[in-house]
């Protein structure tokens, strides 16, 4: 495993802004309001051929009158646990506070690696403010910006120095990515913390609780997955203020790299049509897509309610039918354990690659029993097929007409090879192109 590295320290001293700059990404949310990281929020770090893993987390208060205050204590607790080395971050503008005073004194006896960061020195001539946090009992601080870099590199000098002696991390299993989507209070993460077994997500009745896109490992029966916790989706005219729309575009963007999306929905208030909206964005990015009914132990029920859900879903997202649908209850843990087994399912058939041979004879077959309509008195002709890519399965039909062929037929080639191919539960792709190369005239997903 790579080493994991913990960023605390109270609410904005930077902890967000130097944690982008350790990942080399935007993955945390960064503004001047304090208070804006709530969860764990887990990126990839790499210095000097050392890999390892940083954990941005919320500020830490005691006594805040924060709703979320003692749920942001508990996030940071388990992020020091769980660390390999502790990075508390101090603020050179304001100086010590009685909060930074109890926060050395909860790791200061942690045996573990513990550095002390003081943020928001841009340069030399600022170096000066770092005598007053002296009077912390800290023998070794280190002065930075995480804003404009100074000082970084020899901090991450420092810090890589004390990992094992090793210059590459073991990978290991690769990782199933699972974005978990949904709209506001759907229960997206009542589902990981039930799922993990553990408080890692912070719940609240609140809608808009989660901000970030977290990530969180977990480990089942030998294979590893990587759940990404992400903020509610509203419908764009309810989306207000810049920290909430950041919010919404992080959650699409994280449908970007995952390999399967739980679309949750709140079962007790139906199907709404925010939901198939959230679903399209899983579907326009080809993620492969599972749907969760969740809060079904609220749901009045008779031998009929399920199949009703399920035809009502289908209806409402006929681009989607290849979508599994699994009633679940996050809080009562109702068919949760049923999920990693259609994970597992989708993401095979999401990778899953068809012999040429094999592609070849389900488009004959199919062109057999259903010829293609004539173009000014000539046949189309399909010449060959082939895989070309997965993740989801993409296929090219080289034909001699691709730009008269009916969105139609097409539809009906998909079909046969979800059929055939055994791909009845993934997005597939389907390109049609000339067979002497020119440019690709017609691009067809489903």
């Amino acid at each position: 495993m790579k080493p994991i590295v913990a960023l605390v320290g109270r609410p904005n001293v930077g902890k967000s802004t130097l944690f982008n700059r350790i990942t080399h990404s935007r993955a945390a949310i960064v503004d001047d309001i304090a208070g804006v990281t709530r969860d764990r929020n887990y990126g990839d770090g790499k210095w000097d051929g050392y890999e390892f893993t940083v954990v941005d987390t919320g500020g830490y208060l005691s006594g805040d009158k924060d709703h979320f205050a003692s749920e942001i204590r508990l996030q940071v607790n388990q992020a020091i646990e769980s660390a390999d080395v502790i990075v508390l971050i101090l603020d050179a503008k304001s100086g010590p506070s009685p909060f930074d005073t109890e926060l050395v004194g909860v790791v200061r006896n942690l045996e573990k690696p513990i550095f002390f960061v003081v943020n928001k020195i841009d340069g030399p001539e600022k170096e000066d403010e770092l005598y007053d946090f002296y009077l912390l009992g800290i023998e070794h601080l280190y002065p930075v910006s995480a804003e404009h870099g100074y000082g970084v590199r020899d901090f991450l000098d420092n810090l890589t120095a004390v990992f094992p002696d090793q210059k590459k991390a073991d990978s290991g299993t690769d990782a199933i990515r699972v974005a978990v989507v949904g709209r506001p209070n759907a229960g997206k993460s009542s589902l990981i913390n039930r799922i993990l077994g553990e408080q890692r997500m912070v719940v609240d009745n609140t809608p808009g609780t989660t901000r970030d896109a977290v990530d969180t490992f977990f480990q089942r029966e030998g294979q590893l997955y990587k759940f990404i916790d992400t903020a509610g989706i509203r419908r764009k005219g309810r989306v207000t203020g810049k920290l909430e729309k950041f919010s919404v575009i992080k959650a699409i963007k994280s449908l970007e790299r995952c390999h399967v999306a739980l679309v949750i929905l709140d079962a007790g208030e139906g199907i709404t049509e925010q939901d198939i909206t959230i679903a399209g964005y899983a579907h326009e990015r080809g993620c492969g897509t599972i749907f969760l009914l969740n809060k079904w132990d609220l749901v009045k029920k008779d031998i009929h309610t399920a199949k009703w859900y399920i035809n009502e879903l289908r209806m409402k997202s006929k681009f989607l039918n290849y979508a599994p649908v699994i009633s679940i209850s996050a809080k009562t843990g109702l068919r949760v354990e049923k999920i990693f087994k259609v994970i597992q399912e989708v993401y095979h058939q999401y990778t899953t690659r068809i012999g040429t041979g094999k592609l070849n004879r389900i488009i004959e077959n199919a062109v057999t029993q259903n010829q293609p309509s004539l173009v000014r008195g000539r046949r189309i002709k399909f010449y060959y097929g082939t895989q070309v890519s997965v993740a989801p399965p993409s296929f090219v039909c080289f034909v001699n007409y691709p730009e008269h062929i009916h969105f139609s037929y097409i539809r009906f080639l998909m079909n046969r090879i979800r059929e055939e191919g055994g791909l009845d539960k993934t997005p597939i792709r389907l390109f049609l192109r000339k067979r002497s190369g020119e440019t690709e005239n017609k691009k067809i997903r489903k």
